[in-house]
């Protein structure tokens, strides 16, 4: 099952999107400049293979429920989320609202 539902901040509005799979969650809050997501994200792979692209985007881990995913502190960070002033230990609200 798929769940999308926008999430209102002061600077705009993000999409959040859970794909509930077999044994396993995955969630992500995205705006038009990034994202975060949960432990399924591979920042490695963004940061060196993916690194031409600058994708802004943040991992949290342990989270099960897009609540979860913004009021965690972020794992991992892109280079060019850091960039912006995201690093590990941000918050994924507080990612998000330096995404707009």
């Amino acid at each position: 099952m798929i769940d999308v539902q926008p999430i209102r901040f002061e600077e705009g509005t993000a999409i959040a999107v859970t794909v509930r799979l077999p044994k396993t969650t995955l969630l992500a809050v995205a705006t038009e400049k990034g994202y975060i997501m949960c432990g399924a994200l591979d920042v490695g792979l963004l940061n060196e293979r993916l690194a031409s692209r600058e994708i802004i985007a943040g991992r949290a881990v342990g989270v099960k429920t897009i609540q979860e995913l913004l009021d965690a502190p972020l794992e991992s960070v892109t280079v060019t989320a850091e960039r912006l002033g995201i690093t590990a230990g941000t918050t994924g609200r507080d990612a998000v609202r330096k995404m707009f």
